[in-house]
């Protein structure tokens, strides 16, 4: 099926009626930007080995955003002091100010046809999960035209579309009403980004059922850009391919590819048994290649590399403004040591769906199945954690009924002793306070609230620690009670695991 178009006030196109990106000779070189956010895993992983200095280098010119603001408030947390990570790669011919990407960069480096083909589509969306005890990570990738309800920013309902066009949709809108108020160029291109990007979080929120707690975005450029910093990049394919419509002409066996040829490995799907969901693996592999890349190559040390990685995130790269990423590299050492499983999410079958075609899917069992492989482990981890010693009160700032007394109720069971509960004045944010002696289970409890640090104060008894819940508080979540064969579900319907650590070998 082929999407109609028409054309767009800002000189790219869209279909007749909805901001959708075309198909046919313009869809050959779309799936590109997949590989971008899967490389943006690499750049995360940058972080795990640079120096200070290289660290505030690197957030003194970075683009960051307040997406996630909003969307958390509606999310459930976690049991422990685990991290969801949202790669999200945005499809459009676009810089970060809304203009062009260079004529000769897309039509003769890409050989991608004409600037003026795109939109706003989010082709790649790659949700990781961190555990907190530096055990093994699991990422799912969640196929672009699976046909989802997708939300705005604030939780409305857009309608049922492909999960990629959550962040079309909303950025339309966004640009179309603030264009009528006279806002305009680089600050009408922000703002309606970063309606799209709420669009987008609030939707794969909603449809895996767990809460994301930093994100980030890159675009088509920063992938080939990222390419050219690190090529020779070593692949392996199961079989020979030559592909006409991404330029895929390479050998079976190990191999090593520059960025042109590099872009062509990640684009293909034409000629593949499975089509887009072995082009999905073939990004699962190229990102494993690149942090194995990264590792074993001594990249940390190449000051040129170094330099070349740190621009590309500069200026390619958006991050959530809450994102410490030298916390974050300190928290997540094992994914630089091959620690990570990717998994594609399942599809129940294919379908059109308003002349397009579409992905079926199951969302009880999208949310079972990523529920179980991140929440289970959550909460066994939160369950057998020994409490440190200090009697624990409780007291309700949030406004809600009930909470104070279920929480301390749920500190109990972690083995707390229990004090009292009671009303607060209404605050924004959770805390938690500690008298002499009780800063051990404060830290605990601090952690698994997602609050700020914990605060010694004069006012808590001896042996006390004081928990006054915020508008920010949301009930701690039940883990599902799936069982692991369903964790692996997503294995057995859209094909195996792709393991990091090394080359693997695909299709």
């Amino acid at each position: 099926m082929r999407d109609k178009e028409e054309p767009t006030r800002r000189g790219g196109t869209r279909p007749a009626g909805v901001p959708r990106a075309g198909r046919g000779r313009a869809a050959r070189w779309l799936t590109a930007l997949r590989a971008a956010a899967w490389v943006m895993s690499a750049l995360i992983l940058l972080t795990c080995g640079v120096t200070h200095f290289a660290y505030r280098s690197l957030t003194d010119g970075l683009s960051t955003s307040d997406a996630l603001d909003a969307i958390r408030k509606g999310s459930s947390r976690h049991l422990d002091n685990s991290v969801n990570l949202l790669l999200v790669g945005l499809d459009s011919r676009k810089d970060m100010d809304g203009n062009d990407l260079p004529k000769e960069f897309v039509e003769s480096e890409l050989h991608a046809g004409s600037s003026q083909i795109g939109y706003y589509n989010t082709n790649t969306l790659i949700l990781m999960h961190i555990p907190a005890d530096g055990g093994k990570a699991s990422a799912f990738s969640i196929p672009r035209d699976d046909y989802v309800d997708t939300l705005n920013g604030d939780g409305s309902p857009q309608g049922k579309h492909k999960i990629k066009e959550a962040y079309a949709y909303a950025y339309t809108a966004a640009h179309d009403r603030l264009s009528a108020t006279g806002v305009t160029g680089t600050e009408l291109e922000r703002k309606s980004r970063e309606a799209g990007r709420r669009a987008t979080l609030a939707t794969v929120q909603d449809f895996t059922g767990v809460p994301i707690d930093h994100f980030a975005e890159v675009n088509l450029l920063g992938f080939y850009d990222i390419a050219k910093v690190l090529q020779p990049i070593t692949v392996c394919l199961k079989n020979p391919v030559k592909d006409r419509y991404s330029g895929a002409d390479f050998p079976a066996g190990v191999q090593k590819l520059n960025a042109r040829q590099a872009l062509a490995f990640v684009r293909q799907r034409h000629g593949l048994t499975a089509g887009d969901l072995d082009r999905t693996r073939r990004q699962q592999a190229f990102i494993s290649s690149v942090t194995h890349q990264l590792k074993t190559q001594g990249v940390w040390g190449d000051v040129g590399k170094l330099t070349g990685l740190l621009d590309v995130v500069k200026k390619d790269v958006v991050l959530d403004s809450s994102w410490n990423l030298l916390d974050f590299a300190q928290q997540a050492p094992q994914l630089t040591g091959g620690n990570t499983e990717f998994h594609t999410l399942p599809i129940a079958q294919f379908a059109t769906r308003n002349g397009e075609s579409v992905n079926l899917v199951d969302p009880a069992k999208i949310k079972a199945i990523v529920q179980q492989a991140f929440t289970a482990k959550e909460k066994t981890r939160s369950d057998t954690a020994k409490a440190a010693p200090g009697t624990v009160d409780v007291f309700n700032g949030n406004g809600a009924p009930g909470l104070a007394d279920s929480e301390l109720k749920d500190l109990v069971k972690l083995g707390h002793a229990a004090g009292t509960t009671g009303n607060a004045v209404p605050q924004q944010h959770t805390t938690v306070t500690y008298g002499s002696g009780a800063r051990e289970a404060a830290t605990q409890i601090a952690a698994r609230l997602k609050a700020a640090t914990a605060q010694q104060s004069s006012d808590v008894p001896s042996g006390h620690v004081r928990v006054t819940l915020g508008h920010d508080y949301t009930p701690r979540p039940e883990a599902p009670a799936a069982s692991d064969e369903s964790a692996s579900e997503s294995a057995d319907s859209s094909g195996p695991a792709v393991k990091s650590g090394g080359i693997p070998c695909v299709n």
